[in-house]
């Protein structure tokens, strides 16, 4: 798999445009796009959304770049102090953004006193439709990348091919848009269900994945994001089985 000649789309003097810029804030307008339509079909206000995502947004981002400065600390403490805002060059964990936004999200819905799982049932397919779209900005970055292998798609730097990670990601995450839409739809009675089912999908994915990866966060002796995934298989699917039981006793 070649490598791309330059991770800048366009430059204008002392400024440079990321293809990492470009392909997630197109990511996240597509989502937007897809997710405002499906909530109009379904009479969910679209008010509330907008509303919603313009705290949740900018929480996901913060967190997104937090979570990665603070396991990463030993390297940015080392630069200037502005390094630790250029979200553009690369440099955020899903993780991270899933927690500060989910957060942010529920904390404002409680206080419009309007339940929220509904709008998570929409906004997750939709999520994992941006995600396999912006993982491609790792690729235009080197990033997000695999152990070394002989496979023929491996991605090739200095001489050496690694597993794409992030390809494996994109395609797993393509995929569970597909299931997730296709469950949100049947589902559309069982607030939360499509929620649980990308948390305990997403983390089955990441899971194997994270394991080829060599850029990992650590916690301790374990990777981070296998810790995390860990815990969402067990929380998703323990809703799962929890609603698909009650679904069971009620027929």
């Amino acid at each position: 798999m070649p490598v791309p000649a330059s991770p800048i789309a366009i430059s204008i003097g002392s400024w440079d445009l990321r293809w990492y810029s470009i392909l997630v804030t197109s990511a996240l307008l597509v989502a937007l796009l897809i997710g405002s339509r499906e909530l109009k079909r379904r009479g969910l206000s679209e008010e509330f959304l907008i509303d919603t995502m313009l705290w949740a947004l900018p929480a996901g981002i913060v967190g997104a770049r937090a979570y990665y400065v603070v396991f990463h600390w030993d390297v940015y403490s080392q630069m200037s102090p502005g390094k630790v805002f250029a979200v553009w060059e690369g440099g955020i964990a899903i993780h991270g953004a899933l927690f500060a936004a989910i957060s942010v999200a529920w904390i404002y819905a409680r206080r419009r006193q309007v339940t929220i799982l509904p709008y998570l049932d929409v906004a997750m397919p939709c999520l994992a439709l941006a995600q396999a779209i912006g993982r491609w900005g790792n690729w235009f970055n080197l990033e997000a990348y695999g152990a070394p292998t002989d496979l023929p798609w491996g991605m090739v730097i200095d001489g050496v091919a690694y597993h794409p990670a992030f390809l494996y990601e994109s395609l797993w995450n393509l995929a569970m848009f597909a299931i997730l839409w296709k469950l949100s739809c049947k589902y559309i009675d069982r607030p939360g269900y499509t929620a649980a089912c990308y948390l305990f999908g997403y983390s089955l994915g990441r899971l194997w994945i994270e394991e080829l990866r060599l850029d990992s966060e650590w916690l301790g002796p374990l990777k981070a994001a296998s810790v995390w995934s860990v815990l969402g298989i067990i929380i998703g699917g323990y809703i799962i089985y929890r609603m698909n039981r009650t679904e069971v006793l009620q027929e």
